[in-house]
């Protein structure tokens, strides 16, 4: 292990935890690669799972499935997404039993062993007829190793009704084990499953016809991010001189002032910049037009300092690059920002970029810019997007609700 690498172990959270937890897999004969991919993914847990602020609370088998879903999804990975989800899964089950923080599955949450075999068949029925992958054959049939354990505890599908089908979703969904948008996939792999339990006989007929997820609408949910005040403590607690900080601080000042999504400032290039002008371009995916910005002179000043002082020497054009070896373009602005707002204690329900864009947009509201306005400078295609953050502006709808209405009523 280099020694800026074991420095960064050394001083991280948790660390006499994590230590003691290496020499345990290390007495039971756990080789260097081993013991080496074990603490990389302690660090990841002890982030993702916020320990050092939780020092006696026990973690739930929902919240680490919660998390690894999201490290799975990071951006930049060097693994798959599933291999890195299990490998998460894996660590922290471990991890967490060994320290004895591990809250064990509630009864009704437990796989279910009544149905082997039906799923198995199912399994084989997903891969061979309807063509589906490996993973998603695995997940679907995790999904109803759950679900059936909760329908029914004889060993018969027949006992299944509609009834039994519509309480669980409807109750998963008031009990947060599954959000609406999420509710929809597993009523779909309940469909899938009993339209082939129908064909095999082992269900009553027209029962996957009849089943419905709880509708989802569009432009339900308000635009979670950090305040304007929250976001300029963010900028001044990256005002370090570590090499992170500076390259941090550019980056959380282009998303939180501009807008940008991630995948437009991945792709922010040296040649995008023109100092003379004081602009720099924004190149947005799937063929829309490029963007021109005015580089504000506190963002134009930060990224300066990142080019001068941080940035390796590389033939690579893209702006942010990794500041080790091997260097390559940064593309892990997700998890960069994200643990920056979670040290900053921020109660938001997602932190990463895309919060810094919603408080962008809510910002730009306040100011006193129109939806149309705060669209075309966030890259909006269609007014939709950017009516959500209607919503957000309470002084408009109090004025609203506070309309005369001259004696009408």
């Amino acid at each position: 292990m280099r020694p800026i690498v074991r420095a960064h172990h050394a001083t991280s959270p948790w660390v006499e935890e994590r230590i003691a937890y290496l020499r345990h897999l290390e007495g039971q004969g756990a080789s260097k690669r081993l013991l080496s991919d074990a603490a990389g993914y302690l660090l990841v847990i002890t982030e993702r799972l916020n320990l050092a602020n939780r020092p006696n609370e026990s973690i739930s088998f929902d919240e680490i499935e919660q998390q690894a879903a999201i490290w799975a999804k990071r951006v930049g990975g060097h693994t798959p997404g599933q291999s890195s989800r299990e490998s998460f899964l894996l660590q922290a089950r471990r991890w967490l039993h060994f320290l004895g923080r591990l809250v064990p599955p509630e009864p009704s949450q437990k796989m279910s062993r009544l149905f082997v075999e039906q799923i198995k068949e199912f399994a084989a029925y997903l891969h061979a007829e309807k063509g589906l992958s490996p993973v998603t054959v695995r997940s679907r049939c995790r999904v109803m190793h759950r679900i059936l354990a909760q329908l029914t505890a004889s060993d018969s599908l027949s006992d299944i009704t509609i009834g039994k089908i519509d309480e669980l979703l409807l109750g998963m969904v008031k009990g947060g084990s599954c959000s609406r948008t999420s509710a929809p996939s597993y009523a779909g792999t309940l469909r899938s499953f009993f339209r082939y339990a129908e064909l095999r006989a082992w269900c009553r007929k027209g029962l996957a016809t009849a089943i419905a997820a709880p509708r989802v609408y569009s432009q339900t949910a308000v635009p979670a991010g950090p305040s304007w005040d929250e976001v300029r403590q963010l900028i001044a607690e990256s005002s370090g001189d570590q090499p992170e900080d500076i390259r941090d601080r550019a980056i959380i000042m282009l998303l939180a002032v501009y807008g940008l999504r991630t995948g437009n400032l991945t792709s922010l290039r040296l040649e995008d910049i023109d100092w003379d002008h004081e602009t720099f371009l924004v190149r947005s995916p799937k063929n829309r037009p490029t963007r021109t910005y005015p580089l504000a002179r506190p963002v134009g000043d930060a990224i300066l300092r990142y080019l001068q002082e941080v940035r390796p020497r590389s033939g690579h054009r893209e702006l942010f690059l990794t500041h080790r070896p091997p260097i390559r373009p940064f593309t892990r602005v997700n998890e960069a920002v994200s643990k920056r707002m979670r040290r900053r204690g921020l109660a938001i329900p997602h932190p990463g970029p895309h919060a810094l864009r919603h408080a962008c947009a809510t910002h730009l509201l306040a100011q006193g810019l129109s939806l149309k306005e705060i669209g075309d400078y966030l890259g909006h295609k269609k007014p939709d997007a950017t009516r959500i953050y209607a919503k957000v502006d309470f002084t408009g709808l109090r004025q609203v609700a506070d309309f005369d209405l001259g004696g009408l009523l």
